[in-house]
């Protein structure tokens, strides 16, 4: 701890006349803060020198983590958290109890940006009925974007003891809820829904069950993943780690954001193949519709809460390490100042996870998945108490407990979609959470 705390003195809280003192005091006594004995909340945010390497600060505890390309949020501890009610009044439920719990908070914000002052980090269920979303708001959150860097705390924080990554050692794996045989019927299945008019689209998901020889430290995952997938946004959230392409919304001030992706193909094995691979995918009727169902889903929601709103024509390829996607940049202006909640709940489940129709598309994702998606396909992220933030769609991703980890892959099933395939794509994007696991 005292090597850690000697690092908070060299990147700590400034000030014009130098290193705020008394601050790092405050953050060398130990202490457990909840929001039952600290009413209100008090939080303080002061800008740091950089701290370089976000990840890296993180202690050995529970993290909660919001990073691409180095810039983001991390945060550790817990000054209050949520268990939001499942039904269809659940974003809310969760943007009433946000609001009163930082509407009686006593905010210090030297810095005033999106993410300074109190956030909450936030995993919401795929499926609005199941029970498991979570808003938390850490004790401490550290910071940097653009340039700047900053630091929360909130009431008598301090930092927990720090110590190095841990190796999981060796993995193990075995099927999920469904074999690869299993899987590929339930795709035929879906299929012939789909080809007797029953739907246009839906999104199957598969899950992957794997064993450490000890316990998992997220950070490593963390740190695997932000290094290697650097586009993507990784994230830890009460033991769901990823890294996920798709924003599904950045709320700043009235503007919104959305990157929209659907149509998925693997890389190739060099630049030519790779190159021919793109142009397929490019070319391909099935993803391209399978791409405009997921843009218009996303219009549909944005379009009811914004003055001015820009849909691509066309949409660019995504390029990662693993697969390219057909990706399509949706931004808009909103009409009324809503918060990121309200845009979350108005574009969740989108056609990229659910399928089109929405409510047909569901049904048959109950009936053929045969699991709990649990925060797989839901919406992940953060808000402040400006209602400003960033929230992703937790695509990518595995549930961390202990030894354990669930990984989840999902592929968008059109008439055309072959079942080998599918698989195929579905074993490419678990290689991301494989790699995180085994390095």
């Amino acid at each position: 701890m005292t090597k850690f705390l000697s690092r908070l003195d060299r990147w700590g809280p400034r000030t014009q006349g130098g290193p705020v003192v008394e601050h790092v005091q405050i953050l060398r006594r130990v202490s457990r803060v909840s929001v039952a004995l600290i009413r209100p909340l008090v939080v303080r945010t002061v800008a740091v020198s950089d701290p370089d390497d976000l990840l890296a600060r993180l202690p050995d505890a529970a993290p909660y983590a919001w990073i691409r390309h180095g810039e983001g949020l991390v945060g550790w501890g817990e000054a209050a958290r949520a268990a939001v009610p499942a039904g269809p009044g659940r974003f809310d439920w969760a943007r009433g109890w946000l609001s009163s719990l930082f509407a009686g908070a006593l905010i210090e914000d030297e810095v005033g940006v999106p993410g300074s002052g109190p956030v909450a980090f936030g995993s919401f269920t795929f499926d609005g009925h199941a029970p498991g979303t979570v808003l938390v708001v850490p004790r401490v959150v550290l910071a940097r974007r653009d340039g700047r860097a900053w630091l929360t705390t909130i009431g008598d924080s301090a930092f927990d003891l720090f110590s190095p990554p841990r190796e999981p050692g060796r993995i193990r794996y075995a099927d999920g809820s469904l074999t690869a045989a299993q899987w590929e019927h339930r795709v035929a299945r879906a299929v012939r829904r789909i080809k007797d008019g029953m739907l246009d689209k839906v999104v199957l998901a598969r899950d992957l069950t794997a064993v450490a020889e000890r316990d998992i430290d997220p950070r490593v995952l963390l740190e695997r993943l932000a290094e290697r997938y650097p586009e993507c946004y990784t994230f830890s959230v009460d033991g769901l780690v990823g890294a996920t392409p798709e924003l599904l919304v950045r709320h700043t001030g009235q503007a919104v954001e959305s990157l929209v992706l659907a149509g998925t193909t693997a890389r190739g094995g060099g630049p030519a193949d790779d190159a021919a691979r793109g142009a397929a995918l490019y070319a391909s009727e099935k993803d391209r519709h399978e791409h405009a169902y997921a843009v218009a889903s996303v219009r549909e929601a944005l379009a009811p809460l914004c003055s001015a709103l820009n849909v691509p024509d066309e949409p660019e390829l995504l390029v990662l390490p693993n697969v390219q996607h057909l990706a399509s940049r949706v931004t808009g202006r909103l009409s009324d100042g809503a918060s990121v909640l309200d845009v979350v709940a108005a574009m969740h489940p989108t056609a990229a996870v659910g399928g089109t129709p929405t409510g047909a598309a569901i049904g048959v994702i109950r009936e053929l998945e045969g699991m709990d998606r649990a925060g797989y396909a839901g919406p992940v992220g953060w808000i402040d108490s400006r209602g400003d933030g960033e929230w992703g769609i937790a695509l990518r991703c595995a549930y961390v407990s202990g030894r354990r980890a669930r990984l989840f892959a999902g592929c968008g099933i059109m008439a055309e979609s072959d079942p080998a395939a599918e698989l195929a794509e579905a074993q490419a994007k678990l290689r991301v959470m494989r790699y995180a696991l085994e390095g």
